[in-house]
């Protein structure tokens, strides 16, 4: 499979590999054809379905965006919106109507080709179904407001003006109407196929899909846009579950694995220092915080919410990050458009902590707070523990319950099943604050990001004023002000942001960043294997 690279190493990288999946696949599957080389990637979350309409998360995202196209893409740092499917477009004076121009060389994986319809059919199942990614357009566009004007241009009119409108769309990929329709059973919109077949036009095919073990990326030598390097080589991509942090560290380190995600700052500076391993370590949007069910039991009182934030050991997360972190001076993180430093963000302050306590339905504390994290995840284990910790002072227990990821999910749907505090990761999908803001609106309840389930009129009212103007000089004062009373209502321990951070082997060439996207989260357009 690999090439000869560094004497006999890539060769016992190569049967090391086979080794690892033999147990899935038959060996020759993963060895170089054809002259022809597929890289490994080393992940710790699975990948659910491929579905581009349903519920995502980064490994979702990262296998759709190699599946599909949208009209636009993220590109660069910082992140910029760059023509993709849509190779041009316009809006009305009046900022309701957009109006797209599509490549006419687009073609999906079977042959037929990218089709205004095609657009119209995937924004139309998305908005009908009300899942996934549905959540950033839904209260602006109806689906019969999304028409073809001919076969390569496609006209969008909102419902009222909406300033971010663009800056949510490289998130909404397009299917091929022709593929999913006769898989359609039961008004499931598809659903059930798209799990784990794919209707794309993206760089990759789906070749396999071994749900828990790994998925297989067949690159597609015909794509439509081309692929940023000469070098042909590429066969394919393999994204291999590795659940845990040492393993993914010792299969980079054994040449198992080419590129790992995610793995823990010790286990980051450790591989760093081998001379055939480089890694990459870059600011991101995303934030980390402890979200609190603010209609639970507990955190309901905001009292013992601000109580528990003013506990906390803030400079514990950047200890465990090696460094690698900053903590958050507003629920709004640097990059975000409008972003203010807000006056009087907690930090540990065991004074004001019990002042708050004081005043809140346990005065004395004497109650166990539970505490959900990813399962597996190091680093949150650690949070978690000093979390723990710093609550003694409040007589206050902890307890940590790890959960896989899915699960985590499905709790945080419903305010009576959410726990206290909730572990969570949140990368905004749009550099415009309505994409954080949002997460504090009733509409984001039930998802994994508005887990604290918060509800606030005054809150409320100033995000969907917000939203709604096109002026950003109008928006930007309001924006200034839904910070601080967010901060206000402390519906979470606000956190950091951490940088991120990935090792991958030095054969693996094309790696690029932006922070628009998740923590381990990687864009496979670009990758591929060195030629020899």
């Amino acid at each position: 499979m690999w090439k000869a690279l560094r004497g006999g190493r890539a060769a016992a990288a190569a049967l090391a590999i086979a080794a690892a999946v033999a147990a899935v696949s038959p060996a020759q599957a993963v060895e170089k054809v054809d002259g022809k080389f597929w890289m490994v990637i080393g992940g710790r979350q699975a990948v659910s379905h491929v579905d581009p309409g349903q519920s995502y998360d980064y490994a979702i995202r990262m296998m759709t965006q190699a599946l599909y196209d949208g009209l636009v893409k993220y590109e660069g740092d910082p992140p910029q919106v760059k023509p993709w499917l849509a190779e041009s477009w316009e809006t009305s004076e009046d900022g309701l109507t957009w109006t797209f121009h599509l490549a006419q060389n687009a073609a999906f994986h079977n042959g037929d080709p990218v089709t205004a319809e095609a657009v119209v059919y995937s924004y139309q199942r998305v908005l009908e179904m009300n899942e996934g990614v549905a959540w950033m357009l839904s209260d602006v566009l109806s689906a019969e407001n999304i028409k073809a004007l001919d076969a390569h241009t496609v006209e969008f009119t909102l419902d009222r003006p909406y300033a971010p409108f663009l800056s949510f769309l490289p998130w909404w990929f397009v299917v091929n109407p022709a593929q999913v329709e006769p898989n359609v059973v039961d008004g499931d919109f598809g659903k059930a196929w798209l799990a784990s077949n794919e209707a794309g036009s993206g760089p990759y095919t789906l070749e396999r899909f071994d749900q828990g073990t790994s998925y297989w990326l067949k690159r597609n030598a015909d794509y439509w846009k081309g692929f940023p390097y000469e070098d042909d080589a590429m066969g394919g991509i393999i994204y291999r579950l590795i659940r845990e942090s040492s393993s993914q560290r010792a299969s980079l380190l054994k040449g198992e694995a080419d590129l790992v995600t995610d793995l823990t700052p010790e286990e980051l500076e450790a591989v760093g220092a081998r001379d055939e391993i480089e890694i990459t370590s870059t600011p991101a949007l995303t934030s980390f915080g402890f979200k609190m069910n603010t209609q639970g039991e507990h955190m309901s009182d905001v009292n013992l919410r601000k109580a528990v934030a003013y506990a906390f050991d803030y400079d514990s997360l950047i200890k465990i990050y090696n460094g690698q972190a900053k903590l958050q001076d507003s629920p709004f993180t640097d990059a975000i458009r409008g972003h203010v430093d807000v006056e009087g963000i907690p930090r540990q302050d065991l004074e004001k902590a019990k002042e708050h306590l004081a005043k809140s339905q346990w005065p004395d504390g004497g109650i166990t707070l539970e505490f959900v994290y990813v399962q597996g995840l190091e680093q949150q284990r650690q949070m978690g523990l000093a979390l723990l910790d710093s609550l003694k002072a409040l007589n206050i227990e902890l307890e940590m319950v790890p959960l896989t990821w899915p699960n985590m999910v499905a709790r945080a749907a419903d305010p009576a099943q959410s726990p206290d505090l909730m572990c969570i990761f949140a990368t905004p999908v749009s550099t415009d604050p309505d994409a954080v803001a949002i997460q504090y609106h009733p509409s984001s309840h039930g998802k994994y990001y508005g887990s604290h389930f918060l509800e606030d009129e005054e809150l409320i009212a100033m995000i969907e004023e917000a939203r709604a103007l096109s002026e950003w000089s109008e928006r930007e004062p309001i924006y200034a002000q839904i910070q601080a009373r967010i901060v206000e209502l402390q519906p979470e321990v606000f956190g950091m942001m951490r940088n991120r951070s990935f090792a991958h082997r030095d054969w693996v060439k094309g790696y690029t960043d932006s922070p628009i996207r998740m923590t381990g989260e990687v864009d496979l357009y670009p990758l591929h294997i060195q030629a020899p």
